[in-house]
C-alpha cells in the first residue's frame, strides 16, 4: 500500500468517488488530490485534497478526504493524511487547516481545534458555505505540519491494508422477473 499524487487520468474516479462519498468537489482540480493504491492489486483505496486559498497570506486547507468502504479502518486514510501534510510542508505552509465535522478523528494526529474568528476571511467563508451544506457541527482544525504524528497502530494496519471482499448477492431473477410462465413457455432449442 502506498499513496501518490493523483494523476489526470485519475480525474473520473475521483469526480465518481466524491459525489458517491457526498463530499466537496468545489474548484475541483485532480492535481490537487493524493490516491492511496494497493500496490499488490492496484486498487484505489482512499483520496484527499490539499487546497490553497490564495489572498495574502494563502492558506491551506485538507479536505475532501476520503476511504471506500473496503478499505476503512485499516490506517488509510491516515496515511492521506500524513502525505497531504508532507505536501504542505514541502510547500511551506506553517499551518494547514482542516474544516470537519469529525474533530476526534483528526485530532489523534496532532490537529487542534481552532475558534472561527481565528481564521483568515477566505477560510471563515468557506466555513460558513460547509456549514451551509451540512446538517453536522463542521469544527475548524489547525496543525503545524511539523507537528503530525502517526498513531503507530495506524501505520501498522497500512502496512496489513487490504480490500474487504463482499459477497456479491446471488442471482435471484427468475424466468417470471420477464414476464414467461416456465410451465406453459416453449423454448426454440426444447428437446422435452
Amino acid at each position: 500500500m502506498y499513496v501518490r499524487d493523483a494523476r489526470n487520468r485519475d480525474e473520473a474516479w475521483l469526480l465518481d468517488q466524491i459525489e458517491a462519498m457526498g463530499l466537496d468537489e468545489t474548484a475541483f482540480r485532480s492535481r490537487d488530490y493524493v490516491i492511496a493504491i494497493d500496490d499488490e492489486s492496484n486498487a484505489k483505496a482512499g483520496f484527499g485534497r490539499f487546497r490553497i486559498h490564495t489572498g495574502d497570506p494563502d492558506y491551506c486547507e485538507l479536505t475532501s478526504i476520503g476511504v471506500l468502504d473496503a478499505w476503512r479502518g485499516q490506517g488509510v486514510g491516515a496515511h492521506v493524511i500524513e502525505r497531504l501534510l508532507r505536501n504542505a510542508d514541502i510547500d511551506e505552509f506553517d499551518e494547514v487547516y482542516s474544516l470537519t465535522p469529525v474533530p476526534d478523528y483528526l485530532a489523534q494526529f496532532g490537529f487542534r481545534p481552532i475558534d472561527a474568528d481565528a481564521l483568515g476571511e477566505q477560510l471563515q467563508e468557506r466555513l460558513e458555505e460547509k456549514q451551509a451544506d451540512s446538517d453536522e457541527e463542521i469544527i475548524p482544525m489547525v496543525i503545524d505540519p511539523a507537528r503530525f504524528r502517526m498513531p503507530d497502530r495506524l501505520r501498522e494496519r497500512f502496512k496489513r491494508a487490504h480490500e474487504a471482499v463482499t459477497e456479491e448477492p446471488a442471482d435471484t431473477e427468475s424466468p417470471e422477473d420477464f414476464g414467461i410462465d416456465p410451465d406453459e413457455a416453449t423454448y426454440k432449442y426444447d428437446t422435452g
